[in-house]
C-alpha cells in the first residue's frame, strides 16, 4: 500500500515529487492518455503524487430540464457537467485508480478555499474518506515543500472547506436561477431563438457598478472654464507657471487678468522649499499586482494571474492569490536577497540591501491567514528562459520584493510665487535629493523632475508669453480592468482568486467591451432587468 499525495496541477505534482523523493527513488509513469504521476520512497514508505486539473467535481441540478427555481443540487464529475471539462476525465480516472490502492492520503492542493474544495471532493468521492493530512505551503521551493510535508496538519482545514463549499453553493444557486429566469424571459417574449443570458452573485453587482459609471458619464454636462499659463525664461531655461487660483469660471475674469498682465515682467514674491519623504511601496497582494500589471503593461487581470501562476508553478514566485500585504521573517529575507543578487538586473540593489544592519520590509494593512504577500523566492530563474510576458511580471515582482526593504526617498518641492502686476502665478520645481527605493523601482515610476535655477526674492523674471486656455470639465473616467478589480476588492465583491475570472466572463458574455470598459446594450438590458424585477 502507498501514501497518495493529491496536487492541484501537473507542475505542482512534479515539483512536490522532486522535492520529497529520496535520492534515486523517483519514478514517473505516463499512461496512454499522457497523464503523468510520480512514485518515490521517503522514510521507508512508498508515496504516489497525482494531480487534478482544478476542480474534478462541480455542482449540477438533480432534476433535468430548463426550469426554475432550482434548489436541489449535487456534486458530479466535472466532465459530466460541462463539455469544456471533458479533458478532466483522464485525470479523474488516474486518481480513481491510484486512490483504490492507497492506504493514506495527503492533500497538497493550493492552500485556499478553492484548493480545499478540490482536494476534499477528490478525497470524498474517489477515496471514500472524509479527512486526510494537509500540506500547507506558499511557494513550490524544495525546502518549503519538505517542511510542509514534515509538518503536515493531521486534518484538512475544515474552516476553509466550509467557506469554499458555502461560496460554491451560493454562487451556483444564485447563478443558475437568475440565469434561467433571464434566459427564459427572453425566449418567451421573443418566441424565437435561445440565447443564454448569464447572471451571478458577483458578476451582476460588478456589471451594475460599471453601468452606474456609464450612466454617470452619459448624464454629465461639461462646464467651461479657463486657465492661465505664464511662460517665463530663467537663466536660459523656459518654465511654465500656473495662475494661483487655478480654474477661472468666467471668461471676462480671465480676459481681465490677461489684459492687466500684458507686456509686464514678473517679480519673485516668495520662495518656499519643502522636503518630504516617500516611503517604499508595500508588497504586492493579488489585486495590487493585477492593477500594477495593467497600468504598466496593459495585461488583463486574468492574463496577469495566468503568468504569475506559471512563475509560481516553477517555484520562482510565491503563491499569487493572496490578500496579504505582509512579508513575515519566516520567508528568510537574507536568503531571498542573496539569491536575487545572482541575477544581473538586481545584483547591485540586493548587495546594497544586504549591507543593512537589519532587514525590515515596509508592509501594508491587509492580512491573509493562509499566505504572505507575493514575492520573488530564493529559487531564481534563468531569465533568458522566461518568455517576454513572464519576464515582465517577474521583474515587477522582483523589484517590488527588493524595494520594500529599501530606504525612503527624499524629495524636495520648490514653489516660487511670481507677481505680475498684482496677480500671482506659481512655478513649482521638483527634484529627488536621495533616491532610496526609487532607484530599484525606477522602470515603473513616473516622476516629475524640474530643477529650478536659484532665485532671489525681488528678482525680475522675463515673461515670454501669457496664455489663456479654454477648457471644459471632464466626465468621470471609465473603469479600466485594473481599477475595477480594485473597486471589487474595496466593495468585498468576489475573492482574490475569482475577480479576474468574473471580469473575463463579462467580456465573454458580451456585456462589456474595451480596455476602457464600456457596458454594451446587452449588458445594460440585463442589468436593468435585474434591477426592475
Amino acid at each position: 500500500m502507498s501514501i497518495l499525495i493529491i496536487a492541484e496541477k501537473p507542475d505542482a505534482a512534479r515539483r512536490i515529487a522532486e522535492a520529497l523523493a529520496e535520492k534515486g527513488s523517483l519514478k514517473s509513469y505516463t499512461d496512454e492518455n499522457k497523464v503523468t504521476y510520480y512514485e518515490f520512497e521517503r522514510k521507508g514508505k512508498k508515496h504516489i503524487v497525482a494531480c487534478a486539473v482544478g476542480h474534478l467535481f462541480n455542482l449540477a441540478p438533480v432534476e433535468k430540464g430548463w426550469r426554475y427555481p432550482v434548489f436541489s443540487y449535487t456534486w458530479k464529475p466535472s466532465y459530466e457537467v460541462s463539455k469544456q471539462s471533458v479533458f478532466s476525465k483522464k485525470y479523474f480516472d488516474v486518481i480513481s485508480k491510484l486512490a483504490s490502492k492507497a492506504s493514506d492520503f495527503i492533500i497538497a492542493t493550493d492552500y485556499d478555499t478553492e484548493g480545499e474544495v478540490i482536494g476534499t471532493n477528490i478525497l470524498k468521492f474517489l477515496a471514500n474518506r472524509n479527512d486526510a493530512k494537509r500540506m500547507k505551503f506558499s511557494t513550490l521551493t524544495k525546502d518549503e515543500l519538505i517542511e510542509s510535508y514534515e509538518k503536515a496538519s493531521p486534518h484538512i482545514d475544515f474552516g476553509q472547506l466550509e467557506s469554499g463549499l458555502t461560496r460554491h453553493e451560493l454562487d451556483w444557486l444564485w447563478g443558475i436561477n437568475t440565469t434561467r429566469a433571464l434566459t427564459l424571459a427572453l425566449k418567451n417574449s421573443a418566441e424565437k431563438g435561445f440565447t443564454i443570458l448569464s447572471s451571478g452573485r458577483v458578476q451582476s453587482p460588478t456589471l451594475a457598478i460599471l453601468l452606474d459609471r456609464e450612466l454617470e458619464i452619459r448624464k454629465f454636462k461639461p462646464k467651461p472654464f479657463w486657465e492661465l499659463e505664464l511662460h517665463v525664461k530663467i537663466d536660459g531655461t523656459e518654465a511654465v507657471a500656473a495662475y494661483e487660483k487655478g480654474r477661472i469660471w468666467k471668461k471676462e475674469d480671465a480676459d481681465k487678468i490677461l489684459q492687466a498682465c500684458k507686456g509686464k515682467d514678473a517679480k519673485v514674491k516668495d520662495i518656499k522649499k519643502k522636503k518630504y519623504k516617500q516611503a517604499p511601496p508595500v508588497p504586492f497582494n493579488t489585486t495590487d499586482l493585477q492593477a500594477e500589471a495593467y497600468q504598466q503593461f496593459k495585461f488583463s487581470p486574468q492574463q496577469t494571474m495566468n503568468i504569475a501562476e506559471s512563475l509560481y508553478q516553477q517555484g520562482f514566485v510565491s503563491y499569487p492569490r493572496t490578500s496579504s500585504q505582509k512579508l513575515p521573517p519566516s520567508i528568510n529575507y537574507e536568503k531571498i536577497l542573496k539569491a536575487l543578487a545572482s541575477l544581473p538586473p538586481y545584483k547591485k540593489f540586493a548587495e546594497e540591501l544586504l549591507k543593512k544592519e537589519k532587514l525590515v520590509p515596509v508592509e501594508g494593512k491587509r492580512e491573509d491567514p493562509a499566505h504572505p504577500a507575493v514575492y520573488a523566492t530564493h529559487e531564481v530563474p534563468d531569465l533568458s528562459k522566461l518568455n517576454a510576458q513572464q519576464r515582465k511580471i517577474y521583474d515587477l515582482i522582483a523589484r517590488r520584493t527588493l524595494a520594500v526593504f529599501a530606504d525612503e526617498a527624499l524629495r524636495e518641492t520648490n514653489t516660487v510665487s511670481l507677481d505680475v502686476n498684482g496677480y500671482i502665478f506659481l512655478l513649482v520645481g521638483k527634484r529627488t535629493l536621495e533616491p532610496g527605493w526609487t532607484k530599484i523601482y525606477e522602470p515603473y515610476l513616473k516622476r516629475e523632475e524640474l530643477i529650478l535655477p536659484e532665485l532671489n526674492i525681488g528678482q525680475t523674471v522675463k515673461v515670454i508669453k501669457l496664455e489663456e486656455l479654454a477648457k471644459e470639465t471632464q466626465p468621470p473616467a471609465r473603469y479600466s480592468q485594473g481599477s475595477i478589480i480594485k473597486e471589487m476588492e474595496a466593495r468585498n465583491l468576489g475573492t482574490r482568486a475569482t475577480r479576474a475570472e468574473i471580469l473575463q466572463t463579462l467580456y465573454d458574455r458580451g456585456y462589456i467591451s474595451g480596455k476602457s470598459i464600456q457596458v454594451t446594450k446587452l449588458g445594460e438590458a440585463v442589468t436593468q432587468a435585474l434591477k426592475e424585477y
